[in-house]
């Protein structure tokens, strides 16, 4: 099955042919998204915390309470006083998760996961019907979670499948949804894309799911800008308003020589750099443990000593906003295959990859629940 996109005419066919058979798990498409929140979300509440460039909303989902009112100083102040609850304020001691997916619009792991975690805390039960108790645990030990299932909507909106089908270890064409083609069909590629920001749409084929529909890939927005996205003003709106302890900013990148889902260690304050060691040894222990890793073996899958320092990009900016540790977690992808750390191709397995979302998110849950909190990792006077 395929579909034309008005605006870019000149995509290959090839190129947009979907997945014959798609899961009933597999919710990523805009419309669907939009369709499930209103019919199956009792237990949370659903609302735009903004507009596009597009002029699209952006849904999240709440569960629990607020924190309330904030402190007596902004964040940067907190950090001058040395006691960061004078910006989290009353409410410093309750613990609030958030997650967002589809930061790049191509990249559906992230998106079908939530989904499935929105199922789990409605039923206790994902979209297959599995069921997550601890994950169901966890969220009545957390005071609130907001999960925003696609965060670039105006991306999403752009690509008509649902599901990529499965090409071998072939990612061409997914990398052309992704980043985007060249005029003449090339793809732009990565890191390449990185230097086109805003992408002028002129001078594509097809601009791909990393940008909004102002060109700009929202991870790397100008975010001392006045002229920075509606998307990125969304999500400073809403952190200053929530104050998260912890962000997980779900993408689709596994390195293709060990492709298993990965935790980047994230450019922010050297102060939460404890705190992001023992949350990336949490998860991917875990992840190891169920066999979601390369191998069983947690001293070789979660030592966080092996993660290499990222760079400034969208998480920088919400921890140097509202003091989250926000950390950015890239899965494999179900469209293609790389390879484990003995060489050998892993096979594509959806429901492996909901698997993993759902673990990362709960087992990022139980840290979050179990350590208490910005002004417990950070105590100050």
């Amino acid at each position: 099955m395929s579909a034309k996109v008005p605006d870019f005419p000149h995509i290959p066919d090839e190129y947009l042919r979907e997945e014959a058979s798609i899961p009933e798990f597999w919710l990523t498409d805009l419309s669907d998204i939009r369709t499930f929140l209103a019919e199956a979300v009792s237990r949370g509440t659903v609302a735009s915390i903004g507009d596009s460039a597009g002029g699209r909303p952006i849904q999240a989902v709440f569960y629990g309470e607020s924190r309330g009112e904030g402190g007596t100083t902004n964040f940067s102040g907190a950090l001058g006083f040395r006691d960061v609850r004078a910006y989290f304020g009353p409410g410093s001691e309750k613990r609030v998760y958030m997650a967002m997916g589809a930061v790049h619009a191509s990249e559906y792991e992230g998106v079908a996961g939530l989904m499935n975690l929105v199922s789990v805390l409605e039923t206790g039960r994902d979209l297959r019907g599995k069921e997550w108790p601890e994950i169901s645990d966890l969220a009545e030990q957390l005071d609130r979670l907001i999960l925003i299932p696609v965060t670039n909507v105006d991306g999403r909106a752009r690509i008509p499948q649902r599901m990529f089908p499965y090409r071998g270890t072939d990612n061409t064409i997914y990398q052309y949804f992704g980043t985007g083609g060249w005029a003449d069909g090339t793809n732009i590629g990565w890191p390449t894309c990185k230097e086109f920001i805003p992408l002028e749409f002129s001078n594509v084929q097809f601009p791909g799911g990393y940008p909004n529909d102002a060109g700009v890939n929202i991870q790397h927005d100008d975010f001392f800008s006045s002229d920075r996205q509606p998307e990125t003003e969304a999500l400073l709106r809403l952190t200053a308003d929530e104050r998260p302890d912890l962000i997980v900013n779900m993408h689709t990148g596994a390195p293709p020589r060990n492709y298993f889902t990965r935790m980047h260690r994230p450019y922010a304050e050297p102060a939460l750099m404890p705190s992001f060691e023992e949350l990336y040894r949490r998860v991917h222990t875990r992840l190891a443990v169920d066999g979601l890793q390369s191998t069983r073996d947690p001293a070789i899958e979660a030592d966080p000593s092996r993660v290499p320092q990222g760079v400034y990009n969208l998480d920088t900016a919400l921890n140097l906003h509202c003091g989250a540790l926000s950390v950015l977690i890239e899965a494999p992808c179900h469209a293609f295959s790389g390879l484990d750390r003995d060489g050998n191709v892993v096979a594509r397995d959806p429901e492996a990859l909901v698997d993993a979302q759902l673990t990362c998110h709960q087992e990022a849950m139980r840290f979050l629940a179990e350590t208490g909190g910005r002004c417990a990792w950070t105590p100050g006077r």
